[in-house]
């Protein structure tokens, strides 16, 4: 992979901040966007704009158009049967509450169970606390070991006849665990049990097949993965799609109405109500289309490397704890300098222009189980290099020198 041609589509990274070149490490927040992503935003609006489906007006049948060709490059994208299993979301966080709403609403009652991981981000654990709490359910944990490592090998002895759906992640955002989620599946699907995998922090990384993996629902938003905010992914089978409720009500999603009386669209768009982000999808497929041009399989293995050679240069230094396993990782690398609050480390190194996550990562129950109140995150994509990483490492060795 040419990694100077993949940066130079992006033009944040030539910023300078306090008169130093930006080093963005700050990535499972959010990716920053290409020429081509921001040129489909900004074509859109100054070509095209208009709503769509409802109109037959040339602007409006163009921009239907080109929002269902980027439903279909997402289909392809992740291998899915058909386009109706495609629905657009607001991000991981709205699809992943999409199917606590409405599959909760048909399949879960008072009694059943509900299994999920410890390392959950709070968007794959809140939202099925409050459907347990809701039908008087019992949400179930699958512990991770003391490196964060899943224990997948203890969910049989959590799955019982009352066990309705498995929510996991594919990679956890704060440790970059990528967890054996074909055999979750496989074992879940011998007992009848659905499975919501959040690819919030594995889309942007690797291949994903959804028929390949036989999951039931994925989730996943366009903005880790260098599109624009506010526009996701909720890929769902049919089977399901065609039998939970919708989630919203309003235009859009409408088949026939009477004062008194509704009938609602099939899949997708009865999912969709009101009028969605049209750019935000566009801006998707421009996206997809950036990605497959470079291709997942280099992008993959330069990560890969990046990883490798970052965790290396970490583990050289002194008063460091990395967390996390050491190898089978992805995307993100935590840690802490003993002693020193991440806050102040973060702040030190923004300084220096390198931007990095400090605090919980939105995964709270994860710190306690680490016995942390919070860590630094640099979480890595694919305009990263060595040299901003050697740059990152000198950066702590400063911040060592500082404070220790």
């Amino acid at each position: 992979m040419n990694v100077e041609r993949v940066r130079s589509s992006f033009p944040i990274l030539s910023k300078k901040i306090n008169g130093s070149t930006l080093v963005y490490f700050d990535n499972s927040a959010t990716t920053h966007k290409p020429v081509q992503v921001i040129d489909s935003v900004s074509q859109f609006y100054c070509q095209w704009n208009s709503n769509i489906h409802r109109g037959i007006h040339y602007l409006s049948e163009k921009a239907t158009e080109m929002y269902e060709s980027s439903r279909e490059s997402v289909r392809e994208f992740i291998g899915a049967e058909n386009s109706s299993e495609i629905i657009f979301t607001r991000g991981t966080t709205e699809a992943i509450n999409m199917v606590a709403t409405c599959f909760g609403a048909v399949n879960v009652s008072e009694g059943d169970e509900i299994i999920i991981s410890e390392m959950e981000h709070h968007s794959n654990l809140v939202p099925w606390q409050v459907l347990c709490k809701q039908k008087k359910a019992t949400l179930k944990v699958i512990p991770i070991t003391d490196n964060g490592i899943l224990r997948a090998d203890l969910l049989l002895s959590l799955i019982t006849q009352k066990t309705k759906l498995i929510a996991i992640t594919m990679v956890s955002n704060v440790l970059g665990t990528v967890n054996p989620v074909n055999a979750i599946i496989k074992t879940a699907h011998s007992f009848n049990i659905p499975v919501v995998l959040d690819a919030a922090q594995c889309i942007q990384h690797t291949k994903i097949d959804v028929k390949e993996l036989d999951c039931d629902f994925v989730a996943f938003s366009g903005h880790k993965m260098y599109a624009q905010t506010g526009i996701g992914v909720l890929y769902g089978k049919k089977k399901w799609l065609d039998t939970i409720s919708a989630y919203q009500y309003g235009g859009g999603m409408i088949s026939s109405v009477d004062l008194f009386s509704t009938e609602f669209c099939s899949p997708p768009n009865k999912f969709e109500a009101g009028t969605p982000n049209i750019s935000g999808a566009l801006s998707l497929k421009a996206a997809i289309d950036f990605l497959n041009d470079i291709g997942l399989n280099s992008i993959e293995q330069h990560e890969k490397n990046l990883m490798e050679y970052a965790t290396q240069k970490l583990m050289e230094l002194e008063h460091i704890t990395i967390y996390g396993p050491q190898t089978n990782r992805t995307g993100a690398l935590s840690f802490n300098i003993d002693g020193i609050s991440s806050y102040d480390v973060a702040a030190l190194l923004d300084r220096m222009a390198i931007a990095v996550r400090s605090g919980t990562h939105c995964a709270q129950p994860l710190m306690k189980r680490l016995g942390i109140k919070n860590c630094i995150r640099a979480s890595f994509a694919l305009y990263n290099t060595n040299q901003e990483i050697d740059l990152f490492i000198q950066g702590i060795k400063r911040v060592l020198n500082l404070l220790t």
